[in-house]
């Protein structure tokens, strides 16, 4: 038996304390990248991964005030003639067509604001869930101005889920009907969305 201390004992303890080392290291780097990080960076050939396409979309925006079942309510406000501060929720549908009795393709859901002191220009935050098609279960977000009495008025979509994650874009709407005692309107949207 050789004395503890010579070469040839320490060479197998050596051996085993760098791979314990090395394992020990290689896991906690591991753990490091998926536990308790507040960022990573991806590869650019994982973000690549997907080519952007741009998707057109139509449909018309229904903002019903009246009747039993209105899908737009107001949920503060003041008495200042202007509308000035004036907020709706709304819940509206989306359809295919001008008519309330065509096909239902998706919902609004979000509030506007009259955030203008001399004009009704409104404030949208707005997400445009849509409930047929390739689009089943995606949404688009829009977050803008909106000056109503502008033909076409322009709005930034500023994200999405599902088929539309990573969304950017724009959203162009234009009035069709609108009755000035109930509130209620149609409103015709084309909207042009990048996404993956």
């Amino acid at each position: 038996m050789k004395p503890l201390g010579t070469q040839e004992s320490m060479a197998p303890l050596l051996k085993n304390t760098f791979t314990i080392t090395f394992y020990f290291t290689f896991l906690s780097s591991l753990s490091h990248l998926c536990h308790g990080v507040f960022y990573e960076e991806l590869s650019e050939a994982i973000s690549m991964k997907r080519m952007e396409k741009t998707t057109r979309l139509h449909f018309f925006f229904h903002d019903i005030h009246s009747g039993k079942t209105p899908s737009a309510i107001k949920i503060a406000g003041t008495s200042d003639p202007s509308l000035f501060g004036d907020t709706y929720m709304m819940d509206n549908a989306l359809t295919e067509g001008q008519e309330a009795s065509t096909k239902v393709v998706g919902k609004a859901q979000g509030m506007y604001a009259f955030a203008a002191q001399k004009e009704p220009a409104l404030l949208m935050v707005v997400n445009y869930e849509f409930t047929q098609g390739d689009f089943n279960g995606s949404s688009i977000s829009v977050l803008g101005r909106n000056p109503v009495m502008v033909d076409v008025r322009e709005m930034p979509i500023v994200g999405g889920s599902g088929r539309f994650r990573f969304a950017t874009g724009y959203a162009l709407a234009h009035t069709v009907w609108f009755d000035p005692k109930t509130g209620d309107a149609i409103v015709e949207y084309n909207v042009y969305v990048k996404h993956y």
